[in-house]
């Protein structure tokens, strides 16, 4: 999950860590006494209340109202607003240590106009369209105190953002914005009444998905982390990588995807594990610069790394209209790539500069041996995870509903099994990294101190991927084991080393349980202002129909070009990826911009599916905590390394090249994100792609098998693109479709298969009065009973007058309408797909190419250093 980043950290300044992390995710007031308390209160009231609306229990407790959608938008907003005036500070000079009065009052005055569509929701409704003097004052006083808090938790950067598009609400027709974007503009009472009192704007679909989804899995994050886990995923990164060549920042690429799982935020990650990573990466030869960069690289790709990944995956389920478990089956694969490639890119870092390797504790494998250890682990956890599934679904097929009580009963008992396993070994402490000899552990002593934090990681995915419940169903579920977690872990480990004092462990527990839950709330504030904020821009959206005449404005800017499009898309994503979080940046840049793409890509015959558009712009707006000069994250990465943060923000974006490029791939490739791949594609997928990615960064590393020369890295680059495309090549040799008269499309849609799709090329006037022509696939249900067979199986009625083919009629709802298609559109052409050898076929002379390189290089280097990159020695 992405936290808000406090953009105004002074770039020279010396932060203490801990406080930078406060200030960008939590707030940076840590008051006492009486004030504390209230703020720990609220937090704490927070975590309970989104709980409970997560809960079944609301449905079950017949004599409490049950709150929808808007109602729980509503208080959800009225916490976040509330602690953002009582944990952020509102200057840098203003005090850390205490509230000041003012802080008290505007907290409770914002919280109170937050929640007014809770407390007025019946009036509200009653008197719909017709605002009393007292909602627009509300709302306009809401509206303000918004924005304040939006720069107290995000910086300036969104605030003016929002404040420019509210501008154009009211002043649309200034003589001052150019006539392609002018609009009548909209009185005070209508633009309240859109962007405040309906959900439309502030509480629209952003800050709905903040409420019922994203809160529970920072929450759930939090908790993992209190727990322990943060500590075990570092230790056990550094026993399996560390004692390879370059071994700490491959740990730093582990440690940091594992750690995405606990904690979205990417500063909170750079200083969690890049307290430990950096030092040790400075020790075996990486600059300050460069191991800062390595650290910042993964740490922000774990918003990308299911099955926690950022809020914007969340909104996605809205805004796409998929559920939560495709997205990560489309995020999946990029994000194995990403961090493989990555890791490989650090090795080759070390190669390059012929680094030294930290001592391994226990005997030293060769490169048979580690394949084959490999090999027999990740076959005993495919065994071991089929074996549970099997477990399961067998015992829920044969007791039905009886099966819940067995269930929970054996998680119980295999939990209390693995701590009791971990009670046996001392407590995970990371060793401090400046000391002359660092220890590395060994794995399997790691993992068994562990292993029961795994658990609630394998309930979400359970209940994520396997029962298909919501997400914030399912990640309540995994809380709640958490939250047991939390409560017994300390006593049952004292209770199996027989050390006693189990009251003073209970009590602990009980602490870090509260800790965590006001830390979860706390860490959601950033996100709550963010997701609320964006709201005012996507209701200005809808209000104005800006983004109609963005469209315009684009296709204009980019002639047409879909890849001039993308890269200007690219380019105003990291330009507002200086100021703006990623959840903000992806609303922003989603709604101006996805729906263009797709129109101007169907324009050029190319069919994107919109997810593809929406994980397009997500990605590039991960870079946010990345692009210098701002890149919270590298300001972190410097602070720990004493590198230059501007440096180290340029270095860690040349290590992301690989998550700037796969974007691109994904409009092109869309293979890449298993759009309608089976599993023996996705393995073909996976592999191909894993390689071309390697060979990417081989070839903007200047170095593969030895330093490469000019033509070389030319040809890894090639390759790599081969591997990624190759149907690029095939549709130059032989085009894909066919191209037949629009005279015979009843006679095409009588013989095509139930399920088939229809591709046309269609042209009109849009309602805006532009001509547009687009390519659209129709997806053919069965025919009805006689009547029109192309109306009913596309939803389409034509009249033909020679060779001219009008549309003379759409069906409501059907898959011509929702295609686009408008009466008295003309039917262009059909398209039908060819008989084509497989693309793959370029793979060969792809290989041809890559032999010669590797023939090439091969020649040039010494046999100890041949050993050395296969890893024998390491």
């Amino acid at each position: 999950m992405d936290q808000a980043p406090d953009r105004r950290t002074a770039p020279d300044a010396e932060p203490n860590l801990q406080d930078m992390v406060a200030a960008a995710d939590t707030g940076a007031r840590s008051p006492v006494g009486a004030p504390g308390r209230i703020l720990a209160g609220v937090a704490l009231a927070w975590s309970l209340f989104q709980l409970w609306i997560a809960s079944p229990l609301p449905f079950m407790i017949t004599f409490l109202p049950v709150l929808n959608d808007t109602e729980t938008r509503s208080i959800h907003l009225a916490f976040a607003v509330f602690l953002a005036f009582t944990a952020y500070p509102a200057l840098m000079r203003s005090p850390r240590d205490r509230v000041p009065a003012p802080d008290w009052v505007l907290g409770a005055i914002g919280a109170f106009c937050a929640a007014y569509l809770f407390l007025f929701y019946e009036e509200l409704g009653r008197r719909s369209g017709l605002p009393t003097t007292l909602d627009l004052v509300t709302a306009g006083a809401g509206m303000l105190l918004l924005l304040e808090a939006t720069r107290r938790t995000l910086g300036p950067p969104l605030m003016v953002v929002a404040l420019v598009f509210l501008a154009y609400v009211f002043f649309g027709n200034h003589p001052i914005l150019p006539e392609v974007v002018r609009w009548k503009g909209a009185s005070f009472s209508k633009a309240m009444t859109h962007q405040w009192l309906s959900t439309e704007g502030v509480f629209g679909i952003a800050l709905g998905v903040s409420t019922s989804f994203v809160f529970l899995f920072v929450l759930f994050g939090s908790l993992l982390d209190k727990a322990g886990a943060g500590n075990f995923f570092i230790k056990l990164a550094f026993a399996l990588l560390g004692h390879l060549r370059g071994g700490p920042a491959k740990a730093a690429v582990l440690s940091s995807a594992m750690t995405g799982v606990i904690s979205g935020s990417s500063i909170a990650n750079v200083v969690t594990t890049g307290t430990f990573t950096i030092p040790l990466m400075k020790r075996v030869g990486f600059t300050a610069e460069k191991a800062g960069s390595v650290e910042v690289a993964s740490s922000v790709n774990g918003q990308i790394m299911p099955p926690v990944m950022g809020a914007a995956a969340f909104l996605m389920v809205e805004y796409v209209g998929i559920p939560y478990v495709d997205v990560v089956k489309h995020a999946f694969l990029p994000a194995i790539i990403s961090y493989i490639a990555l890791l490989y890119l650090v090795h080759l870092e070390a190669m390059k500069n012929d680094m030294p390797v930290l001592p391994k504790s226990g005997p030293k494998k060769t490169l048979p041996m580690a394949v084959v250890t490999a090999g027999i682990t990740i076959s005993s956890i495919i065994i071991l995870a089929g074996a549970v599934y099997y477990a399961i679904t067998g015992v829920q097929a044969a007791l039905g509903t009886v099966s819940t009580p067995i269930l929970l009963a054996l998680t119980a008992a295999v939990y209390v099994a693995l701590v009791a396993f971990a009670a046996r070994r001392e407590d995970l402490e990371l060793d401090d990294p400046d000391e002359p000899i660092v220890h590395l552990p060994r794995p399997l002593p790691v993992l068994a101190t562990g292993l029961y934090y795994l658990l609630p990681i394998v309930v979400l995915v359970w209940f994520l991927m396997i029962e298909r419940n919501s997400p914030g169903l399912s990640a309540f579920w995994a809380v709640c084991l958490l939250l047991v977690i939390l409560l017994t872990q300390r006593p049952l480990k004292q209770l199996f080393r027989g050390e006693g004092r189990l009251g003073e462990a209970l009590a602990a527990g009980f602490a870090d349980t509260l800790s965590g839950l006001i830390s979860g709330a706390r860490n959601m504030v950033g996100i709550g202002i963010a997701t609320a904020t964006a709201g005012i821009i996507v209701g200005t959206v809808t209000l104005t129909g800006v983004g109609q005449v963005m469209a315009e404005f684009v296709e204009l800017i980019s002639a047409g070009n879909l890849l001039l499009m993308l890269i200007f898309t690219a380019i105003i994503s990291l330009i507002l990826g200086m100021g703006l979080p990623t959840t903000a940046n992806y609303i922003v840049v989603s709604s101006l911009m996805a729906g263009v793409v797709v129109q101007l890509a169907a324009q050029g015959g190319l069919i994107v599916p919109l997810i593809a558009v929406h994980m397009f712009v997500f990605y590039f707006g991960i870079m946010a905590d990345v692009t210098p000069p701002v890149g919270l994250a590298s300001f972190a990465a410097a602070a720990i390394s004493r590198g230059d943060p501007l440096k180290t923000g340029a270095t860690a974006f040349f290590y992301s090249l690989r998550t700037v490029i796969l974007p691109f791939l994904f409009i092109f490739n869309t293979d890449l994100l298993l759009i309608d791949v089976g599993w023996v594609g996705a393995i073909g997928v996976f592999v191909s792609a894993t390689v071309a990615m390697l060979l990417f960064a081989a070839g903007t590393q200047g170095y593969f098998l030895a330093r490469s020369r000019l033509w070389e890295s030319a040809a890894l680059l090639l390759v790599a693109f081969t591997l990624f495309r190759p149907g690029f090549w095939l549709d130059m040799v032989d085009p894909p479709f066919q191209r037949l008269e629009p005279t015979r499309l009843e006679e095409v849609v009588r013989a095509a298969p139930d399920g088939a799709e229809l591709r046309l090329v269609v042209e009109g006037e849009t309602v805006g009065g532009r001509e547009v022509k687009r390519t659209v696939l129709l997806p053919l249900a069965s025919a009805g009973p006689g009547g029109d067979v192309l109306m009913d199986r596309a939803g389409l009625a034509v009249v033909a007058e020679g060779s001219i083919v009008t549309v003379d009629d759409v069906g409501f709802g059907g898959p011509a309408e929702t295609a686009g298609i408008d009466f008295d559109w003309r039917i262009v052409a059909i398209e039908m797909p060819v008989e084509r050898p497989p693309k793959e076929l370029f793979y060969i002379p792809g290989l041809l190419l890559l032999a010669l390189v590797v023939f090439a290089q091969w020649r040039r280097r010494p046999a100890a250093h041949v050993a050395r990159q296969l890893g024998v020695t390491a």
